[in-house]
């Protein structure tokens, strides 16, 4: 066999494993090694390494021209963000991680899986398990502390604003987390960086990979940092939370108008993860529509819609 010459070398695991397949795609014999080059010194300077793509010799060439054509198929750019560019997230975030690769894994979503032909894509939906999980645990506790004394029906309605859907999509936006998602290409062509859903599950698997690469109490300084002005907000006499459903049904009622009602007009996905459409009504009347990962999220997603229809309370200071 010719010798090996490396022709590609990154620091993502991932777009190592997209280079290789790629390509074993087009027939080449491709070897990817992992971990710190070999150099003089006896000790690891670092315990992060490149992952190296080599190919045969004779083989070299053609490998060199098969990635530069899939960069100009995909803009110019990499297979695949490399860590280094979330350098600006992290920043954002607070959180420097001590393995990027879980910060690009949290980002990965299930369609960049899907369209990766080795197999070497892993999407971020057991994080997401995880990170809701961990997110729960940390505002509850964060409530308890701060309504020692507050019935669990009062702490439960403000947990469910924080946790849900909606808050979480926000909590998304406003840490750019859109902008750096790792979509594939069908899911990028319909929005898929603007969708409250993939938003909102983008930001549980955040969550859990800072649990998992700094422990317990790095994730409660970040959850608590990015929901602390909403926390304030609670405690302010008067506050509504996030229960757009009863605002709703009381802006009707003002306006002289019937109750709402609520029609689940569709269900996709699998069992575990389904998204639901929810229109809201009055007097058969369409006022809005909005899906979400539950009937309630989906239900109050559409009553802040038709809030937002009617216009300004005018009656209200």
């Amino acid at each position: 066999m010719s010798a090996l010459v490396e022709i590609f070398r990154t620091w993502s695991e991932i777009e190592a494993t997209v280079v290789q397949a790629l390509l074993e795609s087009h027939g080449l014999r491709a070897v990817r090694t992992a971990g710190p080059p070999p150099g003089v010194f006896p000790f690891t300077v670092s315990t992060l390494g490149e992952t190296r793509v080599s190919v045969p010799d004779d083989e070299a060439e053609e490998a060199m021209r098969v990635i530069a054509s899939h960069r100009e198929q995909v803009g110019g750019g990499l297979v695949v963000p490399l860590p280094q560019q979330f350098a600006a997230l992290e920043a954002r975030l607070g959180y420097r991680f001590r393995d990027r690769g879980l910060l690009e894994h949290a980002l990965t979503h299930r369609s960049k899986a899907h369209e990766d032909p080795s197999g070497g894509v892993v999407d971020n939906e057991s994080l997401e398990f995880l990170g809701d999980a961990v997110l729960g645990m940390i505002v509850a506790d964060a409530l308890y502390r701060a309504w020692p004394t507050s019935s669990e029906g009062q702490k439960s309605k403000i947990k469910a604003g924080l946790v849900s859907t909606i808050g979480l999509a926000e909590m998304a936006e406003s840490l750019g987390l859109g902008d750096h998602m790792i979509l594939g290409r069908g899911e990028e062509k319909t929005g898929g960086r603007e969708k409250p859903a993939l938003l909102a599950d983008t930001c549980e698997a955040l969550i859990a990979a800072i649990y998992i690469d700094g422990g317990l109490e790095a994730a409660r300084a970040f959850i608590l940092r990015e929901i602390g002005p909403r926390l304030d907000a609670a405690r302010q006499p008067g506050f509504r939370g996030r229960d757009h459903k009863s605002r709703l049904q009381e802006r009707l009622q003002s306006l002289g108008r019937g109750l709402p009602s609520y029609r689940v007009t569709s269900e996709s996905g699998p069992e575990h993860r389904k998204t639901f459409t929810v229109q809201v009504l009055v007097e058969e009347a369409l006022l809005a529509e909005a899906r979400g990962r539950t009937k309630k999220d989906a239900e109050q997603d559409a009553a802040r819609l038709a809030l937002e229809t009617l216009g300004p309370d005018r009656g209200s200071s």
